[in-house]
């Protein structure tokens, strides 16, 4: 077979044509410009909708050996810090640098504030009830436990245990709904020292005396179901208080264990994940007894660290589920829970 040549084919064209460089060219670039001109003659479509907005999962679920865990979010807001918050007793420039080197931001934070429901299978056990309505946080801002009950699969109804870590209002907000109990079939536990601390009359001033208030308020209605407990002692089988104070006198922290497996729930040993696991030194402002609690995180985040224990930290960021991590002598970091706990 003979090879066809450049001129061959170029005398094939034909002649009253005469397609020169120039022509093919400008016939190359008109091709490439008709479907932008037929774009630009089309009617434009408009957008698929509106933005939604931000959201965020308001219930996280997962096994524990037996039992089945549910943690909610009580509130999403945004405050202000942390500093003063956390690290009065240091400066604003060291703790705004920890949030600048940590690509926080330095002035805002989103605390998690997170109720945890525990199915042992026997029994349904409720740690801490949220804001409520005369919590931290008013609605509607905060106070959503009730209605991200029935979402998360839950009645208040089914409550068998309403445990409480301590008395502070974003603990016990939720207690009472309407003026009346949310958890009619309920049984109330909490560590004596708290409650003791806590009820009196007219012990109280200023800010302290409006805790009280609303811990009085929402503990009248139930005081006949409550059951109080010291450190060490069992709340149902696999759920044991650890003692934590100075945060509140009696604050508690409770160890979790089924099936060879443990999670640890610690309350209000921190409030910011970063700030008070890297300075626990930094003193908190809801801290009662500042020195006290400072020792209380340095004892409970060694521990989480050394057992590398799962933990669910009442404030860290929802669904408030992470591990510890020393990363120099009294000094830790939080490791956000990924996957490990889904196994």
């Amino acid at each position: 077979m003979s090879k066809t040549t450049a001129n061959e084919i170029s005398g094939n064209l034909p002649a009253a044509k005469n397609f020169d460089r120039r022509s093919l060219l400008a016939a190359s670039l008109g091709l490439a410009a008709m479907p932008a001109l037929t774009l630009a003659t089309t009617p434009r479509a408009e957008a698929a909708g509106a933005l939604l907005g931000g959201w965020q999962p308001k219930f996280y679920r997962f096994k524990l050996g037996d039992f089945e865990i549910t943690t909610i979010s009580d509130s999403e807001t945004f405050i202000d810090g942390p500093f003063p918050l956390i690290g009065a007793n240091a400066d604003e420039t060291s703790v705004r640098k920890l949030m600048r080197d940590n690509l926080l931001p330095e002035q805002k934070y989103q605390p998690g504030f997170s109720p945890t429901l525990i199915n042992t299978g026997k029994e349904i056990v409720l740690i801490d009830t949220g804001n409520g309505s005369n919590g931290f946080v008013p609605r509607p801002n905060g106070g959503w436990l009730a209605a991200q009950l029935g979402p998360a699969g839950f009645k208040p109804e089914d409550i068998d245990v309403v445990l409480l870590s301590h008395g502070h209002p974003d603990h016990i907000g939720g207690v009472i709904e309407n003026g009346k109990p949310l958890f009619p079939n309920a049984r109330y536990v909490i560590g004596a020292i708290e409650h003791d601390f806590w009820v009196p009359e007219g012990k109280f001033s200023g800010d302290l005396e409006k805790f009280a208030s609303v811990y009085r308020a929402n503990s009248k209605p139930i005081v006949g179901k409550y059951t109080f407990i010291k450190p060490g002692d069992d709340v149902v089988s696999g759920i044991r208080a650890i003692e934590a104070h100075g945060h509140t006198p009696g604050h508690l922290a409770y160890m979790i264990e089924s099936g060879g497996k443990s999670i640890l729930f610690w309350g209000d040993c921190a409030h910011h994940q970063v700030a008070s696991l890297a300075h626990p030194e930094w003193h908190c402002v809801f801290d009662f007894d500042k020195e006290q609690s400072a020792a209380t995180r340095r004892r409970i985040f060694d521990m989480a660290a050394t057992d590398r224990l799962p933990v669910i930290g009442y404030h860290m960021p929802f669904p408030s589920l992470g591990y510890v991590e020393t990363i120099a002598p009294g000094s830790y970091r939080w490791l956000a829970h990924s996957y490990q706990l889904n196994l």
